[in-house]
């Protein structure tokens, strides 16, 4: 029996096509065109072409953010994804207890942006802030405004603090989902804590554990908000990562033509990136599937 296709139903679509033609692909069309032109005002344009690029991609400006980027997305993925794992292991399974942990681990969720920024920096204060106060007290040189260091820390903390329940609530999702039976069979085999985990929860887990790892990683090498409101960028330029860098060159500095480029560069990474993930989940489902 043929299926029937009814072309006129695209016409329902058609309004969110329309929408998301104004919203995102004419935004980019303009990206582009700042990124392959100069401009000196009037809206008078100069092609210049790849220059803007060139420049980016030989800038160390954009080598030592990049670099900045790098680590500090690799630092919260190699703390954030075990850590969410060992949460999620450790949750009650049902009743009471399962309620009210989903709804606690829900909570730093729910913060936006720029409040866990105000809150982490009022926190981390030597003079008012519980935190740099007692650390003060006890004999730590803590001060994220003038150490590279205690920035970095402050923000690597404060992302923990915010993103790891993510990666717990989907990890715990994914042990929801497992058969009791595997369990039973399990324990009569006798088989130990680690096997558990390495041959039932680990393989059921592996799904929803390339999502945790995608968003996360993807929240990190966009982020922007938080460190942004609690140290600014500094000290320096130790906490300036990529999309700082962006804000910085496109609207301090008002270089358009470079930021343009410097903006599609950074987008690219990301779709790239989201592709290679995309992939490595949709063999993972085929695999499953045999």
């Amino acid at each position: 029996m043929e299926k029937t296709l009814n072309n006129k139903a695209w016409f329902l679509v058609l309004p969110v096509l329309v929408i998301v033609a104004f919203s995102a692909i004419v935004p980019l069309m303009t990206v582009v065109n700042y990124a392959v032109n100069d401009t000196f005002g009037n809206n008078e344009f100069f092609w210049v072409g790849l220059e803007w690029f060139e420049e980016m991609v030989t800038s160390d400006r954009l080598h030592e953010a990049l670099g900045r980027q790098i680590l500090f997305s690799a630092i919260i993925l190699a703390i954030e994804v075990p850590l969410g794992i060992y949460i999620a292991l450790n949750m009650p399974k049902r009743g009471f207890w399962a309620s009210l942990c989903l709804v606690l681990m829900a909570l730093p969720l729910l913060i936006p942006f720029n409040v866990v920024g105000t809150i982490w920096q009022i926190f981390g204060r030597v003079d008012i802030g519980l935190l740099g106060r007692y650390l003060a007290e006890f004999g730590f040189d803590y001060n994220y405004t003038n150490d590279p260091l205690d920035a970095w820390i402050t923000v690597i903390v404060m992302d923990v603090w915010h993103w790891t329940s993510l990666v717990a609530l989907l990890c715990y999702a994914g042990l929801q989902s497992i058969p009791n039976a595997y369990y039973q069979a399990a324990k009569v085999d006798q088989a130990s804590r680690w096997a558990v985990f390495r041959y039932i929860e680990l393989p059921k887990m592996a799904g929803v554990l390339l999502i945790a790892v995608l968003l996360r990683f993807m929240d990190s090498f966009m982020i922007y908000t938080e460190p942004f409101v609690v140290t600014g960028g500094g000290p320096g330029n130790s906490t300036t990562f990529l999309s700082i860098d962006l804000v910085k060159m496109a609207i301090g500095q008002f270089d358009l033509g470079p930021a343009a480029a410097f903006s599609i560069m950074y987008f690219l990474v990301i779709l790239l990136v989201s592709w290679i993930f995309y992939t490595v989940m949709t063999n993972l489902d085929k695999e499953e599937g045999k």
